[in-house]
């Protein structure tokens, strides 16, 4: 029984060249499958947080970079709170890197960390204004890795 989509096409460059079609338009779907899921690690990175205090908002950045790539995320932050940034890819074997600088490009992390597919970075701000996370993949397995970036504050 041939299935219905190849009844008509006799050669086998027809049926790949529909095949490539259809998979070249369901990419994207996978692409945000992908970025989803880093996202839940990132929002799995925030839950020690979450448990001490910190109020996780819903407020998230995401993506693709390749290895070495940075990204700027900017964010308006308040005096007198403390805020963790926290990163984070699906990818086995994957590296990362968050940093936090100041709209003058002054390192202003208080604390940061990196563990593997995770890393985090905390700032409070001795002034508020606009602040910047650069996140990085430092090393991947992929050549563009998914990362998903949340943040918390208290």
């Amino acid at each position: 029984m041939k299935f219905f989509l190849f009844s008509g096409f006799g050669t086998r460059t027809q049926r790949f060249i529909v095949v490539t079609v259809l998979l070249a338009a369901c990419s994207p779907c996978l692409v945000r499958a992908t970025v989803d899921d880093a996202l839940s690690f990132a929002y799995e990175a925030a839950l020690p947080y979450y448990k001490q205090g910190y109020s996780i908002r819903k407020d998230a950045w995401g993506g693709d970079l390749g290895v070495r790539d940075k990204k700027a995320v900017s964010s308006q932050l308040f005096k007198g709170n403390n805020y963790w940034f926290l990163m984070a890819s699906d990818v086995k074997g994957a590296t990362l890197s968050v940093h936090i600088y100041d709209d003058n490009g002054n390192l202003v992390d208080a604390e940061s960390w990196q563990k593997g597919r995770f890393a985090g970075a905390r700032v409070s701000p001795k002034a508020t204004g606009t602040f910047f996370a650069i996140v990085q993949i430092l090393k991947s397995p992929e050549d563009r890795t998914p990362w998903a970036l949340v943040y918390g504050y208290k």
